[in-house]
């Protein structure tokens, strides 16, 4: 098993599976309506009729936790090595600072449910921290993907990545290939959030 992380999820499900997409009509009701308490004004556009998502992609949950580490890594002005190559005590060592800077909250990257919850196309400095009785999925923690986008932009040097190139096929061989592959996932679908008015969602 691994993540899925889609934009547009409700076109998908509406026409392939309805009773599906009432059920994530409901939860992005209930995220717009505690995102408003918070004095942010977002809204799901209606589904289309194309009958697929804006954009859609998957990866083991690995790949995320190895991007986390290149963040704090690059933050910490530490050297960043690819996951594949690092040494596992050291690897360790690094997903304990992951752990640190994570209580920061101040990371859009870091500062999110590994499995499940949503990114919206707003522009605020922090994640959020819903309440729990608002009962938005992801234990209520949404980050902007205008903020994720920010933060990976900033990283994508230090892995080899030009961030104004149009998306590459990342080589098998290439060690920095978890990363990279994650890195192009979540860029394209901030881009596509961003672009549609349409959450990041995680499932």
């Amino acid at each position: 098993m691994g993540l899925s992380i889609s934009v547009g999820l409700i076109n998908d499900l509406t026409r392939h599976e309805p009773e599906g997409a009432e059920r994530h009509a409901r939860a992005l009701d209930l995220l717009s309506g505690a995102l408003n308490d918070k004095g942010i004004t977002w809204r799901e556009p209606a589904a289309d009729d194309t009958g697929r998502a804006e954009f859609s992609a998957g990866f083991p949950y690995g790949y995320l936790h190895h991007l986390r580490r290149v963040y704090v890594l690059q933050k910490q002005g530490a050297e960043v090595t690819p996951a594949a190559t690092a040494d596992r005590e050291q690897y360790e060592r690094d997903q304990e600072e992951v752990g640190e800077e994570t209580l920061m909250f101040s990371s859009h990257l870091l500062c999110h449910s590994d499995c499940d919850g949503f990114y919206v196309p707003a522009d605020f400095a922090d994640p959020l921290f819903l309440p729990q009785e608002s009962g938005v999925a992801g234990g209520g923690i949404v980050g902007s993907t205008a903020g994720l986008l920010a933060e990976l932009r900033k990283i994508a040097p230090v892995i080899g990545i030009d961030p104004d190139a149009d998306a590459a096929a990342v080589a098998p061989d290439d060690p920095f290939e978890a990363e990279k592959f994650a890195w192009y996932q979540f860029h394209e679908a901030c881009r596509s959030s961003l672009a549609t008015g349409r959450a990041l969602v995680f499932h």
